[in-house]
């Protein structure tokens, strides 16, 4: 099992998601002679998970049942344990493909946080790009690590504790791209340059939660000769499917062309498949700051 190569089976070792519910999945790490409790019972490891194609239908000791699922970074981010807030598949998306990411891509990331862009990212840069990632808090750091490891993907990813804003990302010159999470992204401007590749350029996005963030970074952008700054907001509207009935107007009977009327099917209403709006969606996340930086 790894995050960037899909296996068919259930191993000794791996790490696979639970489907609980439609808004309910967990994270599992399967070895031989463990349990899992659940709502709907106990999943044994050694008979019910290894060994079992990825995607199977399992029951548990209640007579309840799951599915047990390969896990990508899109099921990782609903079912990661949060020590920071962490970017959800809507931005993720967005910053995937404004930073122009692709499998060989360079990329410089601050803070690592909880690990669920790094893993995205990973997905995408793999086999051949490499991540890498600073985290302030040392703790923080070093669950990750351990995280990309267990995950086999470590070999895609250098991760570094340390203050970006002071020391940078510990690299020169080599990043095509890069991401800053930061609570003052706009002092880490000057070291994202110096990371990013001298001749070929290369692209910048900042998060910030708050306008004045955005607005400092802007300027630090402008100041450091950053080139089409922009910034976004992603917002999310889910629209709801269903049957709806709709009455029918009478128009009275139709009329052919050799002047005889003709009766109308006498229908009150009709069904039909419709979608709706949300009346409320999910307020602000962050503002998404792009930016590029030119080719020398």
């Amino acid at each position: 099992m790894s995050f960037v190569e899909y296996s068919d089976c259930i191993q000794d070792g791996d790490v696979a998601i639970v489907y609980l519910s439609h808004n309910s999945v967990m994270p599992v790490k399967v070895q031989q002679g463990a349990q899992t409790q659940t709502r709907y019972g106990v999943i044994r490891h050694s008979t019910d998970l290894i060994g079992q194609p990825y995607g199977s239908k399992v029951t548990c000791s209640k007579g309840g049942w799951v599915y047990v699922l390969h896990p990508t970074p899109e099921l990782w981010t609903v079912a990661l344990p949060h020590r920071t807030q962490i970017l959800y598949t809507t931005d993720i998306a967005t910053i995937t493909m404004m930073l122009e990411l692709k499998p060989g891509s360079i990329v410089c990331e601050s803070g690592t946080g909880s690990g669920s862009l790094s893993h995205a990212i990973l997905r995408t840069i793999a086999p051949t790009g490499h991540l890498h990632t600073v985290e302030f808090h040392q703790q923080r750091a070093e669950k990750v690590q351990e995280e990309f490891a267990e995950h086999r993907v470590d070999h895609l990813v250098t991760v570094r504790n340390q203050d970006v804003c002071k020391d940078g990302f510990g690299v020169t010159g080599v990043a095509d791209a890069i991401f800053l999470d930061i609570p003052s992204p706009w002092e880490a401007v000057g070291h994202a340059k110096a990371a990013m590749k001298r001749q070929a350029g290369g692209r910048l996005c900042s998060f910030s939660p708050c306008i004045e963030q955005v607005q400092r970074t802007c300027q630090a952008l402008v100041d450091q000769g950053f080139e089409e700054i922009n910034t976004l907001e992603v917002l999310l509207r889910i629209h709801d499917v269903r049957t709806v009935s709709l009455p029918l107007p009478d128009f009275g009977p139709d009329c052919r062309s050799d002047g005889v009327e003709e009766t109308s099917p006498n229908y009150a209403a009709v069904s039909l498949k419709t979608t709706t709006p949300p009346r409320e969606i999910p307020g602000h996340t962050g503002y998404l700051t792009f930016a590029t930086k030119p080719r020398t």
